[in-house]
Order: structure tokens, then C-alpha cells, then sequence
């Protein structure tokens, strides 16, 4: 039995401003000299980036879709335990308390937000957006409240309040339901986050702009809320009965210790904790590569992990970085493990909006006016460096370009009828993306695939 105390921050749908109130309540619990455990609901990669930068440690995702329910609990100890204890976790839901996902084979409310405080027993704290309600916040919270009475709604915050008037209306109103008000914040379109077409602006890429937006949500939370009350509800969370998940445990070693290349940096922010973990755990020596900034790939890269992001908005500066376009495409030619999912796709294919890229992939990529987004249940197509002909895994896709081809003679994966995808030779390129703790042998595979021949390691750039 394991004790963290937490809270989950849910809302009655999107956009009532769940990002502000979490990122803002851990930059309030940390300004206070606590450590926070930040985590999201679902497969967001944005939130995590802003959860991380307000907690100083990385934001992880539970999603039991990806990963299992039987996996919730132990990834979230996980992230409260490492790499040292946390005071409290904070976890931020997706869409609307009781929104799952939207699938045929499943219950609709499976890996929604609620489903997720059940697997991790944690006290609900809604987030309300209170700007064109008054006495109606009563009816609204009572039914989340009693909707589900496994799910324990311990508070609210008032969001976007306009006045003091206003506050009092919507307490008055609580007060008569015996909700306990943990809050109020009022509007602050001065802390408005920009977006652009996948959403917010990741905070990696806006840098001091996000540090300083970061900053003044937690003083703005910190105002507004009764931390000691918030505290009071994390902590009546019960001991969670799991131990914390441990990637040496999933995964088999490989020897001699092959070096891994991750893309990271402005262009490739899209990626989740686990994938790396399991790969050191598999045996590999885990380096990162900025494909904007670094003009090689670190001396003897033996495999490539090319992640989620945005090179669409940085392809001029990509493409204009010839020489580790032309270390990558060598890498990939004398049998270099590369695996890329969306963005590294994009990196690796022949263009993108007619600008040279990598040239790994005969393909051609660009911008779409048309949104792909959903959970997918896959089958490899064929043998690849990441897992065997027939395996089954669960991803999602999340993406505004397009590929042509969107497959080649032999296809990463196959769902809904169709192909997609590239598995040729020591490459595998894909719009899914996957939490590897769901398949955690896929690090496994890849670690093994990762061989540099006999003299190259020294000699490579």
C-alpha cells in the first residue's frame, strides 16, 4: 500500500480552463516548497510540457486506452516517486468528467477522467467555468456530483468569475448543494495561452513567454484558491494498492550498451517519459538531438527515435540543417534502427511543403486542411525493428498533414480495413504515435535492432 496524496482537476467539458487551473495549482504548490507530482488524462503531449515547466520534474500520462487499466496506478507511483517522492499529485482530466473514448469495442466512458480517479481513488476537484452562470452552477454540480457515486466530487473552482457580486451568487448557490468551494479566479485574458491548429503552443517552444505565463498562473491560483483546503482533500485519498511501475521489469537488455539518439528540441516536443525509460531499461545509452540546432548526430548513434511535434512550423529551418539530414539519411542506409511516428514522418520523408527533408522515405508530406484525430487499434502489417508481423497495439493519431504514399510495399500498421505507414528494412515510419509502457517489448525489439557495424562507431561525425 502506497500513500500520495492527490486530486484529480476535471470540468463539465472542454475549454472551461482546466490547463490554467492545474498548471497554475502546481506552480502555486511548488512556490510554496512542495513537490508536485504533475500528470494528465489521456494522450495529450501540450499540458504535460506546461505541467512539467510549473513543477520543475516531467509531466506523465495516464491513459488507460494506451497503456491498460492495470497500468494506471503503478505509472502514476511511478511518476510520485520518481525520481523522488512527491507531497502531492496533481492530475489534470481531459474533455468533460464522464467523455471516454469514442469507440465502438468499448464502454464510452473508458479512459475518461472519471474512469481514471476510480482506478486511482482520488477526490474530483471540478473546475467550473462560471462566466454566464449564477444560480444554474447548483444544478450543474449536483449532477456531476451524483452522477456516478464512485466518483467522489470533493470541491469546486469557480473559473472566469466576474465580480465579487458574482462570487457571492455562485457560493450562495454551492453552499445550499454542500459543495465546499475550494476557489474562485477571475477572468485574465492576459494569461490567455495562444494556440495554433493542434492547440496550445507548446511551452518548450515559447520559452521565457511560457516561464513567465507559468509564473503568473500560480500566484493568480495561489490568490484565488484555499491551497490548505486543496491540500486537505489530497491527502484524504486512500493508499493506492500497487507498487510503482518499473521499465526494468518489462523489458529484456540488450549488451554493449548501443547509443540511441532521441529528436528533441523546439520542433520535436511530442513524447512520452516511458518510451526513454524503457529504452535506457533495455539497455541503450539514451542521448537527445536537437535536429534544429545539432549539425551531426551524437558519435556513434546507433538508432534513431524521432518523436511527435511540429516540423511543419520549423521546415525551413529543418530542411536548411543539410548535414544532420544527410547523417540521418546515412544512418537509416547502412542499417541504423529508425523509428519516427507523425512528426518523425514528416522529418524523414522526401519533402515537406516542398521543402527537402531527410529523404529516408519516398514520400512526399504537407499540410492538410482536415484534422485526423482518434485512438486506433493497430496490427503490425509486417516484421519490423519495432515489433513482429501480427502484433496488436492501441495508439492514437493527431495530425493536420498529409503523406503520399500513405504507405509503402511493405506498411507499418493496419486498422479499419486500411494500411499505413512505412516498415522497410531497419526503418519504421508512422502517424500513430504509442505510449510504449502499453507494448513495452517494442524497446526491447528496438534496443536489439540498434547494431552499428565493425569500425563505423568511431568514425561516424
Amino acid at each position: 500500500m502506497t500513500a500520495v496524496p492527490r486530486l484529480v482537476l476535471a470540468a463539465p467539458s472542454s475549454n472551461a480552463g482546466k490547463t490554467s487551473i492545474a498548471t497554475g495549482l502546481i506552480a502555486a504548490l511548488t512556490a510554496r516548497g512542495l513537490t508536485v507530482s504533475p500528470h494528465k488524462v489521456g494522450p495529450d503531449y501540450i499540458d504535460p510540457g506546461y505541467h512539467g515547466l510549473a513543477a520543475g520534474r516531467p509531466g506523465r500520462n495516464l491513459d488507460p486506452w494506451l497503456v491498460g487499466e492495470e497500468r494506471i496506478a503503478p505509472l502514476f507511483l511511478r511518476g510520485a516517486m520518481h525520481p523522488s517522492p512527491a507531497d502531492v499529485a496533481v492530475v489534470e482530466g481531459v474533455m468533460g468528467l464522464f467523455d471516454g473514448a469514442a469507440h465502438p469495442a468499448v464502454d464510452p466512458g473508458f479512459a475518461s477522467t472519471a474512469h481514471v480517479a476510480r482506478l486511482l481513488g482520488a477526490p474530483v476537484v471540478l473546475v467550473v467555468d462560471a462566466a454566464s452562470q449564477a444560480h444554474s452552477v447548483a444544478a450543474l454540480v449536483h449532477g456531476f456530483a451524483t452522477f456516478d457515486p464512485a466518483v467522489r466530487v470533493g470541491g469546486v473552482v469557480l473559473n472566469r468569475v466576474g465580480s465579487d457580486r458574482h462570487e457571492a451568487i455562485l457560493r450562495g448557490a454551492l453552499a445550499a448543494e454542500g459543495v465546499a468551494v475550494l476557489g474562485a479566479v477571475r477572468r485574465h485574458e492576459q494569461l490567455h495561452t495562444p494556440s495554433r491548429h493542434l492547440g496550445l503552443i507548446p511551452a518548450a517552444e515559447r520559452s521565457a513567454a511560457a516561464t513567465a505565463t507559468v509564473r503568473r498562473l500560480g500566484e493568480v491560483v495561489g490568490e484565488g484558491l484555499d491551497l490548505d483546503a486543496v491540500l486537505a482533500l489530497a491527502r484524504s485519498a486512500p493508499p493506492l494498492d500497487a507498487t510503482p511501475w518499473d521499465p526494468a521489469a518489462e523489458v529484456v537488455p540488450t549488451a554493449g550498451r548501443p547509443r540511441i539518439a532521441v529528436a528533441g528540441g523546439a520542433a520535436f516536443t511530442f513524447g512520452y517519459a516511458e518510451n526513454a525509460e524503457l529504452l535506457a531499461a533495455a539497455g541503450a545509452e539514451v542521448v537527445t538531438v536537437d535536429p534544429l540546432r545539432d549539425e551531426a548526430l551524437p558519435v556513434g548513434t546507433a538508432g534513431l527515435v524521432v518523436g511527435g511535434g511540429f516540423p511543419e512550423v520549423h521546415a525551413a529551418e529543418l530542411s536548411a540543417n543539410e548535414t544532420l539530414r544527410d547523417d540521418v539519411a546515412e544512418l537509416a542506409a547502412r542499417g541504423g534502427a529508425v523509428a519516427a511516428e507523425c512528426a518523425g514522418l514528416l522529418y524523414l520523408a522526401r519533402e515537406l511543403d516542398g521543402l527537402p527533408m531527410c529523404g529516408v522515405l519516398d514520400v512526399a508530406t504537407a499540410m492538410s486542411g482536415r484534422l485526423t484525430l482518434g485512438y486506433r487499434e493497430a496490427e503490425a502489417a509486417g516484421p519490423s525493428v519495432l515489433a513482429p508481423a501480427g502484433t496488436r497495439v492501441r495508439g492514437h493519431e493527431f495530425h493536420r498533414t498529409a503523406a503520399v504514399p500513405v504507405a509503402g510495399s511493405t506498411p507499418a500498421w493496419r486498422w479499419g480495413g486500411a494500411t499505413e505507414g512505412f516498415a522497410g528494412g531497419s526503418v519504421h515510419a508512422s502517424y500513430l504515435h504509442l505510449n510504449w509502457a502499453g507494448s513495452p517489448e517494442i524497446a526491447s525489439r528496438f534496443v536489439a535492432a540498434a547494431r552499428v557495424p565493425e569500425g563505423v562507431r568511431h568514425a561516424h561525425r
